[in-house]
């Protein structure tokens, strides 16, 4: 298996991924794994690779991946001065707990009915982004009660998509009036721990081998991880120099097209 992973044209498609998934990840402050896992469940599938657990393979692979991506997004945003700090110290603990019971939730439920519900989230999402709606001026970030419940919804439901906690944190902040600079920041940091938590969950409850830590697979993970480091920086700097406004019209639209493959995925 590791063997046919490491063909040629493979390794330059994780290469590929890899960049892509950094670039958007420093620029969207989502991690990267919206490209990671639909990217990966289409590497698996074409290859006949786990066929009996390739949905939490891929996911805990991309986590895997997740956690440097965001620590190289993070690093840039808090040189930067962009991070919310309240925020990041209010969430992280839900965060982690909510992606320590992810790995678990994922394991229990059919390949079919996880894929359409990462599809079905994403697709909200993507509404919401592309929507020209505008929040209340007046409404403010939660309290501490807030802080919990959305933490640890944001947690659950980043460790069952794979994708860091960029997808949910992002449109909760600019619901909340956070500025779309400083909402993608703060996600690049909330998603270490999330990413982290989720990961671990992830690799104890799966089979280990030489290429493989539980759900993790190894070769992939190392393969995106170079690519994606490289290229997450750029992202970020890219994002500074780019209209608030168009940033979530590219976030609505790559939600999309990924939900639309994710999905097709599942059906098929």
């Amino acid at each position: 298996m590791t063997e046919l992973f490491f063909t040629l044209p493979v390794v330059l498609g994780c290469v590929l991924l890899g960049a892509f998934a950094g670039f958007l990840g420093g620029m969207l402050g989502i991690g990267g794994g919206v490209i990671m896992v639909p990217g990966l469940l289409l590497l698996f599938d074409q290859l006949g690779l786990f066929p009996d657990s390739a949905t939490l393979v891929a996911l805990g692979t991309s986590l895997a991946v997740i956690i440097f991506t965001s620590l190289s997004a993070a690093r840039t945003q808090i040189q930067a001065g962009k991070v919310l700090w309240p925020v990041v110290r209010a969430w992280t603990l839900w965060l982690i707990l909510g992606g320590l019971a992810a790995s678990w939730i994922a394991t229990l439920l059919p390949a079919v009915v996880l894929r359409t519900l990462i599809a079905g989230f994403l697709f909200v999402v993507a509404v919401i982004m592309l929507a020209s709606w505008k929040p209340n001026p007046s409404r403010t970030l939660p309290d501490n009660l807030g802080s919990a419940l959305l933490g640890s919804a944001a947690g659950v439901i980043s460790g069952l998509a794979g994708i860091g906690g960029g997808n949910v944190i992002v449109p909760t902040l600019v619901y909340h009036n956070v500025p779309m600079h400083r909402a993608t920041a703060t996600s690049s940091t909330l998603g270490v721990p999330v990413a982290l938590s989720a990961a671990s969950g992830y690799a104890l409850l799966g089979p280990v081998s030489v290429s493989q830590l539980g759900y993790i697979y190894l070769p992939a993970a190392g393969v995106m991880l170079i690519a994606a480091v490289l290229l997450a920086p750029l992202g970020v700097r890219f994002a500074h120099r780019t209209d608030a406004k168009r940033l979530k019209k590219y976030f609505g639209a790559l939600l999309l097209v990924v939900a639309s493959q994710i999905l097709y995925t599942a059906v098929s």
